[in-house]
């Protein structure tokens, strides 16, 4: 199995209306409905199945989120000696992304790729790629000021305190304050 670009043979700059009319004339040649009435069923069967790597192809391709994720994918799975095609078909058939899958919007949130499916291993191209995101640079600052403001305060509390009631602890403070209380309500 090729990949995407090259199942519906499309350069990897192709555009949108170029990724839709190479999926139209692969569809037009193989929809399994056109050979349906042939006598050779391993035709039926191959011209199915290049329907489905077709349909495949051109769900990943004509939605940009899906495509970049594809991409990123596919840069770092060549970068490691892997085909990407493997990966995405094996995926994607799973998921719910072949012929007559509707188009509904499956999750393409995929594990990361590895042998047999039981690798523990991260992939660190999906990492990087959130955590260089604008909100979640922008949520870590923010969250890095509070943690900064609150341990500003902890300090600046204890040492307002230690000012004020010079060698005693809370509880001696609480005492000397009911004691002050208590003798107010006898006089």
């Amino acid at each position: 199995m090729g990949d995407h670009y090259g199942t519906l043979g499309l350069q990897r700059g192709a555009t949108k209306a170029e990724v839709k009319a190479a999926f139209r004339r692969h569809a037009l040649r193989d929809h399994p409905d056109r050979h349906a009435h042939s006598d050779d069923p391993g035709a039926r069967a191959d011209a199915a199945r290049r329907f489905r790597q077709a349909s495949d192809a051109y769900h990943v391709l004509s939605d940009d989120r899906r495509r970049a994720e594809y991409d990123l994918r596919f840069r770092f799975s060549s970068a490691y000696g892997r085909t990407s095609s493997s990966t995405w078909a094996s995926s994607s058939a799973s998921s719910g992304y072949g012929y007559g899958h509707g188009h509904r919007g499956a999750s393409s949130r995929r594990p990361p790729p590895g042998r047999g499916g039981t690798s523990v291993g991260y992939d660190w191209g999906l990492l990087l790629k959130a955590m260089t995101r604008r909100r979640f640079l922008l949520n870590l600052g923010f969250s890095s000021i509070l943690l900064s403001g609150a341990a500003f305060l902890d300090g600046s509390i204890l040492e307002l305190w230690n000012m004020n009631n010079s060698g005693k602890s809370f509880e001696e403070a609480m005492e000397s304050i009911e004691k002050v209380k208590t003798g107010k309500g006898d006089r």
